[in-house]
């Protein structure tokens, strides 16, 4: 996996905040499995109708592989589906999703591009995001959470695209500039989501690293009050004094 330079904390929690987005995961590949017009597409770029089928179970199956983090096995089953029926956005997005969950940047960016190519989804957008920010391509994260910003996506999509931003603005030394950019993270919804305790981790990371353990262990606090098992919240406090 490729690793932060000083940005350690803020990247696993993006990368996991982002691969969660991206499951877009049960609720997307629940639909897929049932979708005949995916099924369609497939065997209509197929040689034939036979293996059209063929490469739908294919699909299926390299679907149900990633969601139990089987990725190797996700890999085999999608490569096929690559070379044979490259038409279809589907494809590109799992082999996009498989990649990025291997840490194969460059192949995620390039089959996630296909698939945005293919059929633009908003919802995949963080973690197309965080593969850019992985290579360094800082422009490219700006330029998509702009994107997301103009689209106003469900919540959750948007904050995992706002943790990526502010990720990749740590990653450079701007720590005022990513706190700047989670400053509008509610603080107390009305209803706590998984997201909200995502967001609420980062502020706390970047406040500790920006030296305000203050406010570093008031963002902890509100984590470990909704989870205390989240992440490594009870350490980050632990280290902080409380």
């Amino acid at each position: 996996m490729w690793i932060d330079e000083g940005a350690a904390d803020v990247r696993d929690e993006a990368v996991g905040a982002a691969a969660r987005a991206a499951a877009v995961g049960s609720r997307r590949k629940q639909v897929r499995r049932v979708d005949p017009g995916i099924n369609a597409d497939i065997i209509t770029q197929a040689r034939d109708k036979r293996r059209g089928q063929q490469l739908a179970l294919r699909l299926a199956d390299a679907e149900y592989a990633l969601d139990r983090d089987r990725l190797d096995d996700a890999r085999r089953a999608i490569t096929p589906l690559l070379r044979e029926v490259p038409g279809v956005a589907a494809v590109h997005e799992v082999a996009g999703l498989v990649n990025y969950r291997l840490g194969r940047w460059r192949d995620a960016v390039k089959e996630l591009e296909a698939a945005q190519a293919l059929n633009p989804r908003v919802d995949l957008l963080p973690v197309l995001a965080d593969s850019y920010r992985a290579l360094k391509r800082w422009s490219d994260v700006d330029r998509i959470w702009a994107t997301v910003r103009e689209a106003s996506p469900a919540h959750d999509v948007f904050a995992e695209a706002r943790i990526v931003a502010a990720g990749a603005q740590a990653d450079q030394g701007d720590l005022p500039g990513a706190l700047r950019t989670m400053a509008k993270v509610a603080a107390r919804p009305r209803r706590v989501r998984p997201h909200h305790l995502r967001e609420w981790y980062v502020l706390g990371d970047l406040h500790d690293r920006a030296g305000d353990p203050l406010e570093a262990a008031r963002w902890f606090v509100r984590v470990a009050a909704q989870d205390a098992e989240f992440a490594d919240v009870r350490n980050r406090l632990r280290a902080l004094g409380r």
